[in-house]
């Protein structure tokens, strides 16, 4: 069978709409997984990724999905975690034939009415970051066309993930900024006031800040924000 291309189109702009958006990446990915299912009518679909060299469980649909991805995180065997090791797909027609290579996992899937299964890999950089597990109640001959499709939505979740580490390190540095810049305001405030009381220069009531934090083991700002909000008065 292959894949609903309409859907899939559709899903295509939804997703890139998304990617320039304020977003959240668990929500996403466990609502990519969903439409996922249904672009490939799968009966479900998971997602893993990597942390510390192993996988690791982020989402499945439906739950009996998301227990075979455990399982496989538990165990470290199966078809994402191959397909996360190797760097390539792993398209599984028949998962009976996989049964001396994935015992525990191939036993949960015939439990759960799962026969057929693809992993496909997350790649960032020349890298392996995880990898989406397709599933299939029926025996399944995998196309090209559906691997194809599955591909790209993996690369646009590795996009998602991508994007939100440049967003966190963007976030980050600006409140890096905004704190250097507020640390910056209190201790020339603090300098202003010792040069006035002290009848210093601001050099000296910068030294004299400086050597009482080093003395206390308190930081500049520290002392500075003493020295403006409870009077604090170094030597």
């Amino acid at each position: 069978m292959t894949h609903d291309e309409p859907l899939y189109l559709e899903t295509l702009a939804e997703f890139a709409c998304t990617l320039v958006a304020s977003y959240d990446v668990s929500t996403v990915l466990a609502d990519l997984t969903h439409r996922l299912t249904k672009v490939l009518d799968l009966i479900g679909c998971g997602v893993t990724l990597a942390k510390d060299g192993r996988l690791e469980y982020v989402t499945g649909v439906p739950e009996k999905i998301a227990a075979l991805e455990r399982e496989q995180v538990e165990t470290q065997l199966g078809p994402c975690v191959t397909a996360y090791q190797t760097g390539e797909t792993v398209a599984v027609e028949d998962l009976q034939d996989r049964a001396d290579q994935w015992p525990s996992f191939v036993a949960l899937a015939q439990r759960l009415g799962v026969r057929a299964t693809a992993g496909i890999p997350m790649h960032l950089e020349g890298e392996s970051v995880g990898a989406i597990d397709l599933y299939s109640v029926s025996p399944r001959a995998w196309t090209d066309r559906d691997l194809a499709a599955a591909t790209v939505m993996a690369n646009m979740a590795t996009a998602y993930l991508l994007n939100a580490s440049l967003y966190d390190r963007q976030r980050r540095l600006a409140e890096q900024l905004k704190t250097a810049l507020e640390s910056r305001i209190v201790i020339e405030q603090a300098k202003g006031v010792l040069a006035n009381e002290h009848s210093i220069s601001v050099d000296d009531a910068f030294e004299r800040l400086r050597r009482h934090a080093r003395t206390h083991g308190a930081s500049v700002r520290a002392v500075a924000e003493a020295v403006v909000t409870v009077g604090l008065r170094p030597d």
